[in-house]
């Protein structure tokens, strides 16, 4: 596994928290090893730090109580929805308590004339849109995984949606937030715009834990629309996928997924999803809007594709056609496993300008080949984010380390095409160590002042993103 390091952990602030918790809370304060380490991240190959005690809150104030007994013994909080995250978010490198909101999970209002809807954190993804069915509108973030919604705004989520709809950073109104004080926030009101003093929606949403606790959260949505199609084209390169991508956007074409897949993650799809496409660089693709509107996107988009090379490319209207696609891309992660057995995955993602994107998706693929890596591709190409699965053999100490240049290499790669080592992973402690490189000590130094006054004994999910503050950390 990747190693992590621990951090110095405060013994008897949390033997006496977890004594003062466990008087409150009862059976709802959990310390059983197995999930204890469920509650560690256990997603990709950073290894397993475990919290000291799991706690399952039912409401905000029950979350305020939890945090000022923390604060008082200096024990750290790291906030928990489902577990789906990437890069080691909910590790407890320094011990503490883990804040599981999965029974913080209800609907509190409908606000249909007004496209949004408020919500406890832990109503996850499905959820949400399987309860907003029946108004005619949905909530468009699709990470993938059936992900809790405050997990999603923590870590500023996106995934096949956003190159339409935006990221959640687009699409949280408003939310309501736990300091480490024990403080109450409300970061704004239901209104679509404000210029009412800082941003505070958005310094909470991407700052992974770090800076509040999110309690409670108002969420823009969207019309479901009148029609749907779903599209596949294959290609002799990804630099003509990509580069596909780039005129069908300079065109105006208003699509609402594109996805790449390599010719390694076609083979793993296929095998996997029971499919017969083409073992060849895959484009897949949705068009929303009208019956009419969503086969003439379509159509335009296929000629597009022809002039670099596309083949092979048919469309969909059906339902069935079209969930059968998009289950096998959500499936790409486990498709990907299975293509070869035994192996652990190390899951990394970057960004680029779309511009920069086929250069930066070759590159890619002319290094794992000289690393001898098997690696399949996937991406959300359409805003420049594209992510590697690499396939390591854990027990053989050369391919952990062939991987860890490689990723290392890629984050690199990107900054220097004026992109980002991270899309929507996030930093948390897998990505901590190009934070910097990135964004330069100014910033880091800004954020660490953040950090600094909102936490000052650096109790919220402590060790990620390297801020330097505290005693803790």
């Amino acid at each position: 596994m990747g190693l992590i390091a621990d951090l110095p952990r405060n013994e008897d602030g949390i033997a006496t928290a977890l004594a003062v918790l466990t008087q409150r809370f009862g059976a709802r304060v959990e310390t059983g090893q197995s999930l204890r380490e469920q509650h560690g991240h256990t997603t990709t190959w950073l290894g397993n730090q475990p919290p000291d005690a799991v706690i399952f809150p039912q409401s905000t104030e029950e979350v305020q109580e939890i945090v000022r007994i923390c604060a008082t013994h200096r024990v750290p909080v790291i906030p928990f929805g489902t577990g789906t995250s990437l890069e080691g978010h909910v590790n407890a490198p320094a011990g503490g308590i883990s804040l599981d909101f999965s029974q913080m999970n209800r609907i509190l209002a409908v606000h249909a004339e007004d496209m949004d809807v408020t919500i406890q954190p832990g109503v996850t993804r499905k959820a949400l849109n399987t309860h907003l069915r029946d108004t005619g509108l949905f909530f468009p973030i699709d990470p993938g995984a059936d992900a809790s919604l405050g997990g999603m705004a923590a870590t500023n989520a996106s995934g096949t949606c956003a190159v339409r709809y935006g990221t959640m950073k687009d699409n949280v109104l408003a939310l309501k937030a736990v300091l480490p004080s024990g403080e109450v926030v409300t970061s704004a009101k239901r209104a679509r715009k404000s210029s009412a003093g800082y941003d505070l929606t958005r310094l909470i949403v991407g700052s992974e834990g770090t800076l509040g606790l999110i309690t409670e959260l108002t969420l823009k949505l969207q019309g479901i629309p009148e029609a749907t199609s779903a599209a596949t084209c294959s290609f002799p390169s990804v630099e003509a996928a990509c580069n596909t991508v780039i005129a069908a956007f300079q065109y105006g074409l208003p699509v609402a997924r594109i996805e790449l897949l390599n010719a390694v993650q076609v083979r793993a799809c296929n095998a996997y999803s029971k499919l017969n496409l083409p073992e060849t660089p895959l484009l897949l693709l949705e068009f929303h809007g009208t019956e009419a509107g969503v086969t003439e996107q379509a159509e335009v988009f296929g000629e597009i594709a022809g002039e670099f090379g596309g083949t092979e490319f048919t469309f969909t209207t059906r339902e069935e056609e079209r969930n059968a696609l998009w289950q096998a891309r959500h499936d790409a992660y486990w498709a990907a496993l299975a293509y070869q057995p035994g192996a652990q995955a190390l899951s990394t993602d970057v960004c680029v300008p779309l511009s920069r994107l086929a250069d930066c998706v070759t590159e890619t693929e002319h290094k794992l080949e000289e690393l001898g890596i098997t690696a399949p591709v996937v991406g959300h190409v359409g805003d420049g984010n594209f992510h590697a699965l690499l396939l390591i053999d854990m027990d053989k100490p050369e391919e952990i380390a062939r991987a860890e240049g490689f990723v290392g290499w890629l984050n690199d790669l990107a900054i220097s095409m004026d992109g980002t080592c991270t899309g929507e992973h996030g930093i948390g402690q897998g990505k901590a160590k190009y934070l910097e490189r990135e964004l330069g000590a100014g910033a880091m130094d800004m954020m660490a002042a953040i950090k600094r006054g909102i936490d000052p004994d650096n109790i919220f999910n402590p060790g990620k993103m390297r801020l330097p503050n505290g005693a803790v950390d």
